[in-house]
């Protein structure tokens, strides 16, 4: 070999540029992902008396939006947000009311494989659950506000340049007190939800 040092100098440029692809890859995506899921709600509908036990809220499919910012490449915080939705309130499988929700919930994340094709991730965080337009029977309310915490899993799977599609798994902590008309508290709500999400984003 002719020139062995100039060779071993390519080499060491080739490998310095492999190593840096995934990063430059990384900043020509940009550190704001938004994505838009289809979720469906699946209240744990239990309680800690009696009474709370025997109220449920109904399952339903909702829209949801995301907006997750990369603080560093494997660290990034999620802002999960929707419109208030509604709910049948029931007791023993009967509909004796109606009310509204808004979680607004709050993660921060660890992507495993940030450069990868298939991007695995966990996250962790607080939720606060505002209810509104509550329509019990005489006698009955529930707290308006709730925070919570709120687990997390999920897959960004990438199709296209800068196209993901995801699918996402969420534990959500909502607990508000039931109370008579005279604010006696009757017991605990643990709706605790379920939220299971398949949805695209797209990061910039």
């Amino acid at each position: 070999m002719k020139n062995p040092t100039a060779l071993s100098r390519l080499i060491t440029v080739a490998l310095a540029a492999a190593a840096v692809a995934p990063l430059a890859a990384q900043a020509d995506e940009g550190n704001l992902m938004v994505r838009v899921r289809a979720v469906n709600i699946d209240p744990a509908n239990k309680g800690n008396t009696p009474t709370t036990d025997a109220i449920s809220l109904n399952s339903k499919v909702i829209p949801e939006v995301d907006f997750t910012y990369f603080v560093t490449p494997n660290i990034a915080a999620e802002l999960i947000l929707t419109y208030p939705q509604k709910h049948d309130v029931k007791l023993n499988g009967t509909t004796i009311g109606s009310l509204k929700h808004l979680p607004p919930t709050l993660t921060a994340q660890y992507h495993f494989l940030p450069t990868g094709q298939i991007r695995p991730y966990v996250g962790l965080g607080i939720n606060y659950t505002n209810i509104t337009a509550v329509n019990l029977p005489s006698g009955l309310n529930l707290d308006r506000g709730n925070f919570g915490l709120a687990l997390q899993a999920g897959v960004d799977i990438q199709v296209a340049p800068k196209i993901y599609v995801n699918l996402d798994i969420k534990q959500v902590t909502i607990e508000p007190k039931l109370r008579s008309s005279t604010g006696d508290d009757l017991g605990t709500v643990k709706v605790n939800p379920t939220l299971i999400g398949v949805g695209v984003g797209y990061r910039f």
